[in-house]
């Protein structure tokens, strides 16, 4: 009996895992010189740029402020703007009531992963279950990034929050992944759109009397550390970056664990690219890595992995001075332990 007769396999799973283990992506960072990184990021950018597909078009934002209250000293507001002709976001914005209306703060842009939503990010304690969600993960950093002086925007992604459809459309299915399938049908990946709609809240920021525009940052955790990750290195408008449980090879989270989502891939990515790679197009703009040792959404021994590709490219590209992380004690949760200075010192 020849070799191959022996590895005859029918599983599914096992096919996956086969191809992973043997597979490296075309794109994969092999350099260490600027000169590698440059012709490397060449080739890269356009590449990744080509994944995410089409964009819609363009509509005018059509802003408006729902409601505005003032909060212990800080402002909330509940803002609605248009981002594609057939779709509109709400946000929550916060910022300190005393801030100056003369163009000259910063605002950071916080998004969440799965979970219950912009507002939990907002700290909007609404229910015991949403309490418990921010105490265990740490989730109100829109909150308190607005606390520590800066303007901060929460958008609500596609599929979640106010955006989920009632959950008795699809009993029992993964939104996520129905709206991938429908969007891939059509040729819209729900990843780029939520990317698009984020762009749509950078406009939006430009035309806040509080803003500058050059001084506008993001954060994510987990899903919001996908967008954070994908966004900064497609939106160079995004200045600085804190990436909060997120980066960590494919083979790991996706392969072995299934761990992921139709909000989280675009087609042909893992041919091209591993998560480190995506991360290090953020190059040579200012990026701290959060981790926690306890995460047991994705591990510490592949995040770490994950940062170490990071950090190989961001040394190559002479910035290795411009990338951080905060390897902290806890869950998948955002540290909070570097954060606040990190944005001060780079927005």
């Amino acid at each position: 009996m020849d070799s191959m007769a022996k590895r005859r396999n029918f599983s599914p799973t096992e096919y996956w895992n086969r191809l992973a283990e043997n597979h490296t992506p075309e794109l994969a960072f092999r350099g260490s010189t600027f000169d590698d990184f440059q012709q490397w990021e060449s080739i890269a950018r356009p590449k990744f740029t080509e994944l995410l597909g089409r964009f819609p078009e363009s509509v005018p934002l059509n802003a408006e402020v729902i409601s505005t209250v003032n909060d212990n000293g800080l402002i909330r507001q509940r803002i609605v703007f248009d981002v594609d002709s057939y779709m509109s976001i709400p946000c929550q914005v916060i910022y300190p009531q005393d801030m100056k209306q003369d163009g000259s703060n910063a605002a950071i842009i916080c998004c969440h992963g799965h979970g219950p939503g912009k507002d939990a990010v907002a700290g909007i304690r609404s229910e015991p279950e949403v309490e418990q969600f921010i105490d265990y993960h740490n989730f109100d950093y829109g909150l308190q990034m607005a606390k520590a002086g800066f303007l901060t925007i929460c958008p609500e992604l596609r599929g979640f929050g106010e955006r989920r459809d009632h959950p008795n459309l699809y009993p029992d299915r993964d939104p996520c992944n129905i709206d991938y399938i429908k969007g891939t049908l059509i040729g819209y990946y729900p990843l780029t759109l939520n990317l698009w709609d984020i762009m749509r809240c950078v406009d939006y920021l430009e035309t806040r009397p509080e803003v500058d525009k050059n001084r506008i940052g993001m954060m994510g955790l987990s899903g919001g550390g996908t967008m954070t990750t994908f966004v900064t290195a497609y939106d160079h408008r995004i200045k600085a970056a804190d990436i909060m449980g997120y980066v960590n090879p494919f083979q790991e989270f996706c392969y072995k664990r299934a761990n992921f989502c139709g909000m989280q891939i675009i087609p042909d990515l893992y041919r091209w690219f591993d998560t480190d790679e995506i991360a290090g197009l953020i190059a040579p703009r200012p990026l701290l890595v959060e981790m926690g040792i306890y995460d047991e959404c994705f591990y510490i021994h592949d995040m770490l992995k994950g940062y170490e590709g990071i950090r190989e490219i961001y040394t190559a590209a002479g910035a290795d001075s411009m990338l951080d992380c905060d390897i902290f004690p806890g869950p998948h949760a955002f540290g909070g332990n570097k954060a606040v200075n990190f944005f001060r010192k780079y927005l």
